[in-house]
C-alpha cells in the first residue's frame, strides 16, 4: 500500500519505499495554504481543554490528574482549582489563530515535541495536517490514539474519506473507569465519529463499546506483532531466580502489586532478586513502599534503561511479572516470551489473549501471582513446559500478520480494494 505518514515531527532524509513522510517541522508558511489552514475545525462542542496556565506539565500517555511540575508538589485543593479551569475547543482555536501561521509551524520545531500544554500541540497539529490533507490523494484516513483523532476527524470532515481510529491506549487504561476530562471526551467524540476502529485487543474493544459506548459492529481488534531479535542468555548472580518488571512506573502497570507479589514470593524463596526496569511518577512512593514491606535489600530500581541494557537484562531474567491494572495489550511479554522467559500476566490485558499458555491472575490476586511465579522458579518441569509454550505462542505475533489483517478490514469493513 503507498502511505503518507503525517508526524509532527521527522527526519527529513528518512527515506523509506512507498512512504511520503511528512514532518510538519520541515514545513514553512509557503508550503501550507492559510486559507485553508483558517477552515473551519472539528465540532468540538463536547470538548473541552485544559487551559495553559495549568501548572503541570501534560504528557500524552500520562494520567490527566498527575502533577508533574518540576521541584515541587501543590496541595490536591490548589492542582483541582487549576484543573477546573477549562474552555471550550473554540477558544483554543481562536488562540492559535491569534498567534499566526508561522508562530504555529515552530510549535513542531523544537526538541519539546508537547511542549507546556499539549492540547494546544494537538489542535495546531490537526489544522496543519488537515490542510495538508485537501489537497493530498488516499482512500483512507489511518489516525493512531487521541493525539491524531482531532486531526482525523477534520480530514474526515473536509474531504469525505472513510475514518479508521487505531486505539493502542485509552484515558480508561491511564486515569481508570472514573476517569473523565477532555482526552477521554476526545477519544469518545472521534469514535463515535469513525468508520472503522481498530484497538490492539479483544479486551481493549470491550473497553470501547461498553466504557464508551461504541457500535460494537465497527469495532474490530487486530493484535499488535513483535519484532524478531537475536536472543543471548547471560549468566545470572543470583541462584535462586530473578524475577523482572518491565515497564513505565505509574498506576495503571499496577507497580505496587508487584511489590506485594515480592513479598509474598519472599515469604517463601528468600534468595529471590527482584528488579524493576522503567520510571514514572510513582517512582520516589514504591521506593518507600519496597522498604517498608521490607523487600528493599532483594529489590532494585533501574530507571529508565535503553533498548541494549533491556536485552540484557532479559538475557539473565528467570521469571518475567505484568501485574498491569489495565493494558490494552503488553507487547513486553511478547518480548520475554522471545527470550524463553516464563510469564506470569495480569488477565486484564491483551497479551493474555495471545500467550495462551501463561500463567494468568487478575492483577489484585497477588497470591495466585505469587504461587505462579514460585512455581516457575522451583519446579524444572513446570518451567520448562512454560517456557516452550511461551517460545510457540509469540511466533503468532507479528507485524506482517497484523497488516494483512488490517488491509483485509479496509476491503470488507470499508469497502477499499488495493
Amino acid at each position: 500500500m503507498e502511505l503518507s505518514f503525517i508526524l509532527p515531527k521527522a527526519d527529513p532524509e528518512f527515506l523509506v519505499d512507498q512512504l511520503e513522510l511528512i514532518g510538519l517541522n520541515n514545513l514553512d508558511e509557503r508550503t501550507v495554504d492559510r486559507e485553508k489552514m483558517e477552515a473551519s475545525l472539528a465540532d468540538v462542542a463536547n470538548v473541552k481543554w485544559v487551559e495553559g496556565e495549568v501548572a503541570s506539565r501534560l504528557m500524552p500517555y500520562l494520567p490527566e490528574e498527575v502533577e508533574r511540575s518540576a521541584g515541587h508538589a501543590e496541595s490536591t485543593a490548589v492542582l483541582a482549582e487549576k484543573q477546573a479551569k477549562v474552555v471550550a475547543g473554540e477558544k483554543v482555536v481562536d488562540r492559535l489563530r491569534a498567534v499566526g501561521l508561522d508562530d504555529r509551524l515552530a510549535m513542531f520545531q523544537g526538541d519539546n515535541l508537547y511542549g507546556e500544554d499539549v492540547g494546544e500541540r494537538v489542535w495546531a497539529y490537526a489544522q496543519v495536517a488537515a490542510s495538508l490533507a485537501e489537497d493530498m490523494d488516499f482512500d483512507i484516513v489511518h489516525a493512531h490514539d487521541w493525539m491524531t483523532f482531532v486531526a482525523g476527524m477534520e480530514i474526515k470532515k473536509r474531504t469525505g474519506k472513510p475514518l479508521v481510529l487505531h486505539v493502542h491506549s485509552l484515558n480508561y487504561d491511564r486515569g481508570g473507569p472514573d476517569s473523565r476530562g477532555w482526552i477521554f471526551d476526545i477519544e469518545k467524540n472521534a469514535m463515535e465519529a469513525a468508520d472503522l476502529i481498530i484497538p490492539v485487543s479483544r479486551y481493549t474493544g470491550t473497553i470501547c463499546t461498553g466504557h464508551y459506548g461504541i457500535d460494537p459492529r465497527k469495532v474490530h481488534f487486530v493484535h499488535n506483532g513483535a519484532d524478531p531479535v537475536d536472543t543471548f542468555r547471560s549468566a545470572s548472580p543470583f541462584k535462586d531466580g530473578l524475577v523482572l518488571f518491565l515497564g513505565r512506573l505509574t498506576g495503571q502497570k499496577g507497580p505496587r502489586y508487584f511489590l506485594e507479589i515480592a513479598a509474598r514470593v519472599l515469604e517463601k524463596n528468600p534468595g529471590v532478586y527482584f528488579v524493576m526496569a522503567g520510571t514514572g511518577e510513582k517512582m520516589r512512593e514504591l521506593i518507600e513502599y519496597g522498604a517498608y514491606r521490607d523487600v528493599g535489600d532483594r529489590l532494585h530500581f533501574t530507571g529508565f534503561l535503553n533498548k541494549e541494557k533491556v536485552n540484557k537484562l532479559l538475557s539473565m531474567t528467570d521469571v518475567y511479572c505484568m501485574p498491569s491494572v489495565s493494558e490494552p495489550f503488553g507487547l513486553s511479554a511478547i518480548e520475554a516470551a522471545q527470550y524463553g522467559i516464563p510469564a506470569v500476566i495480569s488477565k486484564q490485558s491483551g497479551v493474555a489473549e495471545v500467550m495462551t499458555h501463561a500463567r494468568k491472575a487478575d492483577f489484585w490476586d497477588v497470591n495466585l501471582m505469587a504461587d505462579h511465579i514460585t512455581e516457575l522458579l522451583t519446579d524444572p518441569k513446570a518451567r520448562e513446559e512454560a517456557i516452550q509454550h511461551s517460545l510457540a505462542d509469540q511466533k503468532n505475533c507479528t507485524w506482517e500478520a497484523a497488516s494483512d489483517r488490517i488491509i483485509e478490514l479496509y476491503r470488507d469493513q470499508l469497502g477499499i480494494q488495493n
